[in-house]
């Protein structure tokens, strides 16, 4: 009887076990209810209300493995045509036939310049071209223009004076510019056109107006001519009595100021046109630096 009677003994044997076991049966079912939770809450969520079915979620799933796109290259434009670069920036000297510029359309201008064939046009349109009656600054003094630019324009002049020139062929790819030939001889830096293309137009308004009489040959042409830049010290040119300016040029001689004159000079500062693109003779010219030079003395 006392075997049997241990065999189907309780393990809860007290009231405070009884307690435990109660309290234990509540806790546990809740505590494992919460990890589960937590547990869905944390892990990722695919199908329908997850992010996986967001627009953006479903174009990255269906987007192809590569894309092809067309687009501009950074710092390319559409280069001028000839007639456009010279609308824009040559007719400002070779509409009027300013400062010894072959004016556009004039066939008797041109033609010395068409017989030296269009890679020397284009060589002293790029580069800069200091001539015997008149300059010719590099690119028109516009360097922002790229030099097939430049070269239509040079052949649409010299076609409208009746050349047969054929436009340079375009690039490629005009991306990039290409780099400037070299050299042979050190390019003529740009020059403030407006302003002496402005100041040379006006010596020759007041010329057609009538010159101005004087009893010396040399004031007569600076009044006519010079003043438009020696006047006000337009592109470089020393200001008329300015000492401190003319003190350098009249140090290197007067046969030197008289050539710089007669046949025009490129200088660090600005430039000098032949004659200051007046049909002077070289004695009025002569005349005019030593009326300028004495007013410096």
């Amino acid at each position: 009887m006392s075997d049997a009677k241990k065999v189907h003994q309780s393990p809860i044997r007290t009231p405070k076990q009884l307690i435990t076991v109660i309290v234990l049966a509540f806790l546990v079912p809740i505590i494992v209810i919460l990890l589960l939770v937590s547990f869905v809450q944390i892990s990722p969520k695919t199908g329908a209300g997850s992010e996986a079915m967001t627009p953006e979620a479903t174009a990255a799933r269906i987007a192809p493995v590569a894309k092809f796109e067309l687009a501009q290259a950074a710092g390319t434009r559409t280069l001028k045509s000839g007639e456009e670069t010279f609308k824009a920036v040559c007719t400002t000297c070779h509409g009027a036939g300013i400062a010894g510029a072959p004016k556009f359309g004039d066939a008797s201008a041109w033609a010395p310049r068409i017989q030296e064939g269009v890679a020397t046009l284009w060589e002293h349109a790029l580069k800069g071209y200091q001539g015997k009656n008149g300059v010719m600054p590099a690119k028109g003094g516009d360097t922002s223009l790229d030099d097939l630019e430049v070269q239509r324009a040079v052949v649409y002049m010299a076609n409208a004076a009746g050349a047969k020139f054929t436009d340079p062929p375009a690039p490629a790819v005009a991306a990039e510019a290409p780099p400037p030939a070299p050299a042979a001889s050190a390019p003529v830096p740009p020059v403030a056109l407006p302003a002496v293309v402005a100041a040379v137009a006006a010596a020759n308004a007041s010329a057609a107006a009538g010159p101005t009489a004087s009893a010396d040959p040399g004031q007569n042409l600076f009044n006519n001519v010079c003043t438009a830049c020696h006047g006000q010290g337009v592109a470089g040119a020393p200001k008329f009595g300015d000492k401190a300016a003319w003190a350098p040029r009249i140090a290197q001689g007067l046969d030197t100021l008289y050539q710089h004159a007669i046949n025009g000079y490129q200088g660090k500062a600005g430039v000098m046109p032949a004659k200051g693109g007046s049909s002077a003779s070289d004695d009025d010219v002569k005349a005019a630096v030593q009326y300028m030079v004495k007013a410096a003395k």
